[in-house]
């Protein structure tokens, strides 16, 4: 009698890039006096992660290349900014971040999964793909 033959279950690849940039910020919808009232400064981290099917013959699902010039544009409004003057951003906070850079990267051929956004070492948000 033979064994029936298993079948593996399909592959999933994901890959993640990381960035930084420097922004300032105040977040204008606190009580009084508290601290993030004040204008201040963080050194962001944002991690895009995307899913796609791993080309046959290059062998990922995209260029890491492809990843960093889509991020380019992003950089480019966020870098050394006041983050409450970007269009969009009026509520600057790591949430509405990390939802502001998911709503605008886009590679062809991938999805986008995740966005996570570090405002400090220890504090950090992150917004997920809708279940399809």
């Amino acid at each position: 009698m033979e064994s029936a033959t298993l079948s593996k279950p399909p592959l999933i690849t994901e890959i993640s890039k990381e960035f930084t940039f420097e922004a300032a910020h105040r977040l204008p919808h606190v009580p009084p006096g508290h601290k993030c009232s004040r204008v201040h400064g963080h050194s962001y981290r944002v991690e895009i992660t995307l899913r796609g099917p791993v080309h046959p013959t290059f062998g990922w699902v995209v260029d890491f290349a492809d990843l960093t010039a889509a991020w380019q544009p992003l950089h480019a409004q966020l870098d050394h900014r006041l983050l409450n003057e970007v269009p969009g951003l009026e509520n600057p906070t790591s949430e509405l971040l990390a939802a502001w850079v998911f709503e605008r990267v886009n590679i062809p051929g991938t999805r986008v999964t995740k966005v996570h956004v570090a405002e400090t070492c220890t504090s950090s948000s992150t917004v997920f793909a809708a279940e399809r």
